[in-house]
């Protein structure tokens, strides 16, 4: 009889301990995800807020006085639709062409009988660690033809060094019996690599898209620096500069009627500039539920492996 009650208390101890921790590993994650979410809800109360009473203070989870003057005001300059057709445009050919090279890559190198694989493998990898410089990319691309040009957007991203050795690593993962029965069955390298390596490897094909898209879809700083005309400037590079030209504005205040008139004003600097960070990150945010169920595979998988 005591030594059951005594395993009676062990097992009673043991199960208040693991609901304790069971407890504080949600506190942990609601913590978390309170960090993450409540800023976000701040910044769209803002962005439907009057500026001038916003300025005030005092808003956090929705909007004491609404309006859509500032929505209306970034989009009352109409170059925001033509960049938005410059962002979209490059966000879908940059990322298909970078999953292309990016796989065909990643397949060769994973061969073994690949000639030099070790070097080509070095040499990649040198280059995450050490740049040119900006001064020197500048040249390059003036050289190439890129300056001004559309393509200054799509082709100096085609490959990534990181999404490249994921890539690769994840195809390594790939058992090689399916790759030689593919072979006695006929196929080639690239009818294996169509029909075999690519269907199997959608996880880490979704991360690797996903992250290609969103770093072209956050760009603004090619538009800004190698672009001479603001006709193919991105969203982001637009946004970028009437948001800088609207803090510029509100420090070039210098007369009592003008700080009255600016302090009336529905649309301010930091409301302007809440209502562009939801324009320019919602419509990236629509493409993460169609990714997610492959996104936590592609990304372990990928990165533990090897």
């Amino acid at each position: 009889m005591e030594k059951e009650i005594k395993v009676r208390k062990t097992k009673i101890k043991e199960n208040f301990s693991d609901r304790l921790i069971q407890a504080f590993i949600y506190f942990v994650v609601i913590a978390l995800c309170l960090v993450i979410i409540v800023p976000c809800i701040n910044v769209l109360a803002l962005s439907f807020n009057d500026g001038a009473d916003a300025a005030k203070g005092g808003i956090y989870f929705w909007p004491r006085m609404f309006t859509l003057d500032n929505y209306k005001e970034v989009f009352a300059d109409g170059k925001i639709m033509k960049a938005y057709s410059i962002t979209i445009a490059r966000t879908a050919i940059g990322t298909s062409l970078s999953l292309i090279v990016t796989t065909l890559a990643a397949f060769a190198l994973k061969e073994e009988d690949l000639p030099g694989r070790k070097i080509i493998t070095m040499l990649i990898t040198f280059t995450m660690l050490f740049g040119g410089g900006m001064i020197p990319t500048y040249i390059q691309y003036k050289n190439l033809g890129l300056l001004n040009s559309f393509w200054v957007y799509v082709i100096p991203g085609m490959v990534g060094v990181t999404n490249l050795l994921m890539v690769r690593t994840f195809f390594e993962s790939i058992p090689d019996s399916l790759e030689e029965s593919a072979k006695l069955d006929g196929c080639g390298y690239f009818k294996t690599y169509t029909q075999i390596i690519l269907p199997l490897s959608k996880p880490v094909i979704a991360v690797v898209g996903l992250y290609t898209a969103v770093g072209h879809w956050n760009d603004w700083f090619s538009g800004a620096f190698y672009m001479r005309s603001s006709k193919l400037w991105p969203v982001q590079t637009v946004l970028q500069q009437m948001l800088s030209r609207a803090m510029a504005s509100s420090q070039e205040v210098t007369t009592a009627s003008q700080a009255i008139a600016q302090a009336n004003s529905a649309v301010t600097s930091d409301s302007l500039k809440m209502a562009a960070v939801i324009v320019t990150t919602v419509p990236i945010l629509c493409i993460y539920p169609f990714a997610q169920k492959y996104f936590a595979k592609g990304a372990m998988i990928g990165a533990v492996k090897g």
